[in-house]
């Protein structure tokens, strides 16, 4: 397998099986769940968009977003070909409080969770982060440079955060195909190297 010069390169061929995993996209309100994947899917994504209406007025917050007009009630979906022999499928949630009860189905059967952070409102991820702890399903945060510009460094975004030191804390656009597939190689790698780590450890 060719994984672009990622250490997945090491990862020993499936004699032509292909193999799917399922990956949830997370994090608050209007921090570019959406956008991610649509950027990265393979296939038109499956969205549930609504428009926003003035029954989220004073629910949601949109000071740092002013321009969004619709948001996530469901899920996004969407598919992309690692390799030949992988494909994953994401699924995106809702970001609002009020569809958190959606979240239990959304990571069934799930390999782990990318956490999309938005360093302007760091506070609107935490209840990811604890959904994910409290599950025990390995996850990255990946911080979203919206304009292009990072002004927080990933080890000051994992000290803002408390988590561990082990879990990975990478940058990316969500807006770039490039860049959100390489969050998601990442989000593999981790699982894989955590599932390694628990094989060889000791009984």
């Amino acid at each position: 397998m060719d994984f672009a010069g990622s250490d997945m390169s090491q990862r020993p061929p499936l004699t032509g099986r292909v193999t799917s995993a399922k990956i949830v996209i997370a994090g608050g309100f209007g921090v570019g769940k959406t956008t991610l994947v649509g950027s990265v899917s393979e296939i038109t994504p499956l969205t549930t968009e609504a428009i926003m209406t003035s029954a989220g007025v004073g629910v949601d917050d949109t000071r740092q977003v002013p321009g969004k007009t619709t948001t996530t009630v469901a899920m996004d979906f969407g598919r992309i070909s690692i390799d030949r022999d992988l494909i994953l499928y994401l699924f995106g949630t809702p970001g609002q409080t009020r569809f958190w009860f959606m979240w239990d189905e959304l990571v069934r059967g799930a390999i782990g969770a990318v956490v999309l952070v938005d360093t302007r409102r760091l506070a609107d991820c935490f209840a990811a982060i604890d959904f994910f702890e409290h599950r025990r399903l390995p996850y990255l945060v990946a911080i979203n440079c919206f304009d292009g510009m990072q002004y927080h460094d990933p080890q000051d975004v994992r000290d803002a955060l408390a988590i561990s030191s082990d879990i990975p804390v990478v940058s990316c656009d969500a807006r770039n195909r490039e860049s959100t597939k390489h969050v998601l190689i990442s989000l593999v790698e981790y699982v894989l190297s955590m599932r390694r780590s628990r094989a060889v450890a000791p009984a």
